[in-house]
């Protein structure tokens, strides 16, 4: 379906004051119908990640990003792809499964948080973007890239392979790719496919390449270098993320305490769109049922829940219909919700990188947000590790009596709720 199209729009209509130190995105030089889409995004300034790897990849660099969630990164890749595909339009015959531009990511709610805030910036253009993941309708998937023209593709490993083995889909010409969150992708086991996928695309030097991590170990710079040809490599400080926007708590409890813990803090301060993050998909379904029998409107997404419910479990979420999410890290990458004023870590993640994402989801885009982490004799030997990832002492104190004390639950939930040990 071809996109919008508002043709007597102009730039005098997204105006943007210079502003000493930040940098606008009319500063570059920029497709008018990208900036139209920029403009509806909200988008004003460039972040620090986004300023520095648009000024080498507009210019047809290769880069290498290391940049925690939440940063900007996402806008910075796709700025580039848009802008030069709307620049330098195909004129020869195209056939359908062969994207001009290819995204992997390592989950399937990163890649399609991707296609949405690509569908965003393409609106006023006729470029076509799609996403492949597994958990989804494949018939579906299939039945468009056999019948449709892909710009813009963004898949997840396994389900871009099943496809391109199907001979579905064809990367030979490719003319950007994109490797969002290597360091996830190498941790999940996902190189090898990477590798069969990369191989598939034309050499390095006939595509332009953008790889981005949250961190730059031995592993990942091997496969940037092999990836990519003369990159710039663009670095942001985790800190950033970590320090500026959010306000970071830690509650020493016990285990036995936590469930009355997190249900006081939930109705005390009138949490109204709050995250609850949990290490196991048991313990996500323990305190979720709970909460509900308790009359709070809440719902999970972890790994062992289907795809399409996750899918419309974020969007009751992003409209307001639910108050809490409970979530596995299978939500801490890559989902952007507006409006979420709290994080609670009902155990502390056991990769200190976890933490960084997880209170990625609050905070976000210069808005102000709280993280409130539980620590007990389970997991608080954790925190050491965790500071030091993160470069700053965490604040760390008893929890008031008045979180402690048993409430009374709201006349919608009088069901037995015997307390249970998570």
């Amino acid at each position: 379906m071809q996109k919008d199209k508002a043709s007597s729009w102009s730039l005098e209509q997204f105006q943007v004051p210079e502003k000493e130190g930040e940098r606008r995105f009319h500063d570059f030089d920029l497709h008018l119908d990208l900036m139209h889409g920029i403009a509806d995004s909200g988008f004003q300034y460039c972040t620090p990640i986004q300023a520095e790897v648009l000024e080498h990849t507009l210019a047809g660099a290769d880069a290498i990003g290391r940049a925690q969630t939440g940063t900007g990164k996402t806008a910075a890749f796709l700025i580039t792809v848009i802008n030069d595909l709307l620049k330098h339009p195909i004129d020869v015959q195209r056939f359908a499964g062969e994207p001009r531009a290819l995204i992997v990511a390592p989950t399937r709610e990163l890649a399609m948080q991707i296609e949405k805030d690509a569908n965003i910036l393409t609106k006023y253009t006729d470029l076509q973007v799609m996403s492949v993941v597994g958990g989804m309708n494949f018939n579906r998937q299939q039945e468009r890239l056999q019948n449709k023209l892909i710009d813009i593709l963004v898949a997840t490993p396994g389900r871009l392979l099943d496809f391109a083995k199907r001979r579905d889909l064809w990367l030979d010409r490719v003319e950007f790719l994109v490797l969002d969150e290597a360091d996830r992708m190498l941790d999940m086991g996902f190189i090898p496919d990477v590798k069969r996928i990369v191989g598939m695309t034309p050499k390095s030097q006939y595509r332009q390449t953008q790889l981005f991590s949250a961190t730059f170990n031995d592993d990942v710079m091997n496969l940037s270098r092999r990836w990519t040809q003369d990159a710039e490599i663009v670095e942001i400080e985790p800190t950033q993320v970590t320090t500026d926007t959010v306000e970071q708590k830690v509650y020493i409890t016990n285990t036995d305490d936590k469930f009355k813990l997190l249900y006081n803090l939930i109705t005390g301060m009138n949490m109204d769109k709050v995250i609850v993050f949990a290490n196991r998909r048991d313990i996500t379904r323990r305190v979720c049922d709970r909460l509900q029998k308790r009359g709070l409107k809440v719902s999970l997404i972890s790994g062992d829940v289907p795809q399409t419910q996750r899918s419309k479990t974020l969007e009751r979420f992003r409209a307001g219909d639910l108050q809490v999410l409970i979530a596995t890290d299978v939500a801490g990458r890559g989902i952007h919700i507006d409006g979420v004023s709290h994080v609670v870590n009902y155990n502390l993640p056991e990769d200190p990188e976890d933490y960084v994402h997880r209170i990625g989801r609050t905070g976000r885009a210069g808005a102000s947000g709280m993280s409130i982490s539980f620590a007990c004799e389970d997991d608080a030997f954790l925190l050491p590790e965790l500071e030091n990832a993160i470069g700053m002492k965490l604040e760390c104190e008893y929890p008031p009596a008045d979180l402690l004390a048993e409430r009374e639950r709201s006349a919608s939930a009088k069901a037995p709720d015997a307390e249970k040990k998570d």
